[in-house]
């Protein structure tokens, strides 16, 4: 076959069986009278390998090592084709990341672009002062990506930075209750328990986004008492009563037992969810073991709740056989009926 039928048979251009030619890959065993490239069907055949081995990422200098090679094995070019493709898609998923950012941002002109792509490439910075510095030195008036700063979240391990990301994402408005929870709502699923804390700490300070609620509760299942703790936290505040076990819980091991023990006294102020939070206290003061420094803070609890909630168990308390805790109980004491 002369090469402009092999061309249509094959699929390949007459200039790339000629540029094969060249490089020695495919060389046609014969030549017509008049001096034209004539293939045999051996030829062709090599043809179809040629581009079957193209197919799979293999360079043409790779090609013509493994069909001129007897001994050639390909074990270890797959495996570099496998990692080259996976560091390849790798690379576009994070520009598709980028686009998708940037469309989000509804950018109106190039300006915006570049603010944009300004702001991706602080946020990758190695350096935690410069992503800090990206966050904070924004302006009020430029639209805030809030998906970009929710996963900026999510990987984002120095807690200085985290806070400076937070505070973005809560300054984003409206759009933090979209792109923004969405992502920290998929962060709550994160394998690393890191990342799921990290989420329900974001997810907390978006106060005024009804779909931060559900996400949240979701974080409150969490079985790692590092995520389930600032959930309860943040549930509490928002006057979800399932959240009392658990804040009573971070008042008697002593982690956030303020902000725990102001959450309680806010839930407090329904009748019938302070006489859970109070028997929940009380039987926590009462439990067999409990040490004084522990007692201490749920006596300090108790002065939490509204009214005289707390008062007649502080009266109890202030005649306890702790005298770290009759003492903590009486100031209480004291101090309430100087109020009342």
């Amino acid at each position: 076959m002369l090469i402009g039928e092999v061309a249509r048979r094959s699929g390949v251009s007459a200039r790339m069986l000629r540029h094969y030619d060249a490089l020695g890959l495919v060389r046609p065993t014969g030549r017509t009278v008049g001096g034209y490239r004539e293939y045999s069907a051996e030829d062709v055949r090599r043809i179809f390998h040629v581009e079957s081995l193209r197919s799979l990422g293999l360079s043409l200098h790779q090609i013509g090592q493994a069909l001129q090679d007897p001994d050639f094995t390909p074990a270890a070019l797959v495996g570099d084709l496998i990692r080259w493709t996976q560091e390849r898609l790798e690379r576009e998923r994070e520009l598709l990341e980028r686009l998708r950012a940037i469309d989000a941002s509804a950018p109106t002109d190039w300006q915006d672009v570049l603010r944009v792509v300004a702001l991706m490439q602080g946020l990758d910075s190695p350096s935690a002062a410069r992503r800090q510095q990206t966050v904070l030195t924004r302006r009020d008036d430029e639209p805030v990506p809030a998906d970009l700063l929710a996963k900026a979240v999510l990987t984002e391990s120095d807690p200085v930075v985290s806070g400076a990301l937070r505070w973005g994402l809560a300054r984003a408005g409206d759009q933090g209750s979209t792109a923004g929870v969405t992502a920290l709502a998929a962060g709550i699923r994160d394998e690393d328990a890191a990342v799921r804390r990290r989420a329900t700490l974001a997810l907390a300070e978006l106060a005024e986004v009804p779909a931060a609620t559900a996400a949240l509760e979701e974080a409150f299942t969490d079985p790692d008492p590092a995520v389930r703790g600032p959930a309860a936290l943040a549930l509490g505040r928002r006057g979800v009563t399932e959240a009392v076990p658990v804040l009573v819980a971070l008042v008697a091991e002593g982690v956030n037992d303020v902000d725990a023990a102001e959450a309680l006294g806010a839930l407090s102020e329904e009748r019938a969810t302070a006489d859970r939070v109070l028997t929940a206290l009380t039987g926590e003061l009462d439990a067999p073991g409990a040490d004084s420094a522990t007692r201490i803070r749920l006596t300090q609890a108790l002065v939490e709740l509204p009214g005289t909630t707390g008062l007649e168990v502080l009266r109890r308390l202030a005649k306890d056989d702790d005298h770290a805790v009759a003492r903590v109980a009486a100031a209480f004491v004291k101090l309430l009926d100087e109020r009342q």
